[in-house]
Order: C-alpha cells, then structure tokens, then sequence
C-alpha cells in the first residue's frame, strides 16, 4: 500500500471513530433516560457518566468558541494527504458513515443543538444522580 493509501485507511478509521463518539454521546443519553426510567442500576455508574458528561460537554464547549471538532480536522487533514479531494474519491461505507454523522445546516443550528443536549445530559444527571461503589447494583 502506498503512503497516499495508508492516509486514506486511517482517514476512514478517524471518522468510524467519530461516529463511535456520537453513538456514544446520543446512544449514552438514551440509555441513561430509559434506565432511570425503568430502575438499571448500571446507569448510575460514576465513571461511565463521567465520561457521557465530558464527552458531550467538550462538543458543546467547543461548538460555542468556534472550534471545528478535532476529529473531522483530522480527518479532512488525512483525506488531503491521502488524495481524496473530492466525497466521490472517498469508499462507499466511510461516505456512509460521513452522512449519518455530518449535515449541511448553519452552524448555529448545531451549536444550538449542543448546548441543548448537554444541557439535557446535566439535567438527567440531576434526575438520576450516578453513584459510586456497590450502591450502584441493581436492588432486588
């Protein structure tokens, strides 16, 4: 595989990754929201909503002082030095996966919709508070 080819691969696996993080930051507020609602003790894991707050935290910050995120920075950076300067140059899963995840909207739409669902996530951390140690068991 060529240096231009190796740049395309990891170009690919950045932006699985960052679909990763989304699922993680949407599927993570889900599933907080619905074992709240239906009693999972392992939705008040202290670590895990740790990492769900941060996670969707940093987004927000970042939408609000104009940052573009650094995942897709890089992966643009990758694609440049891969040779895919066009969306038809790059394969068919990673447009994919680059279409549930990117949107032609204004961008205070987004920065909106961040501060929004991070909002949403520390009012669901108030609602369903985590805890640490062995109170975080599912009760009999």
């Amino acid at each position: 595989m060529n240096t231009e080819g190796v740049y395309a691969v990891l170009a690919d696996a950045v932006v699985l990754a960052h679909l990763c993080y989304v699922l993680f930051a949407v599927g993570g507020e889900i599933l907080v929201l619905a074992g709240g609602l239906m009693g999972w003790g392992w939705i008040r894991n202290l670590p895990f909503r740790i990492a769900h707050l941060a996670s969707v935290v940093v987004v927000a910050v970042e939408a609000l002082v104009g940052v573009l995120c650094p995942l897709t920075d890089w992966e643009y950076t990758l694609r440049r030095l891969g040779g895919q300067a066009a969306e038809e140059e790059i394969p068919f899963m990673a447009r994919l996966v680059r279409r549930l995840i990117f949107y032609d909207l204004p961008q205070w739409v987004f920065t909106t919709a961040y501060v929004v669902f991070a909002l949403l996530v520390v009012g669901s951390l108030l609602l369903f508070p985590p805890q640490s140690g062995r109170r975080n068991r599912p009760r009999p």
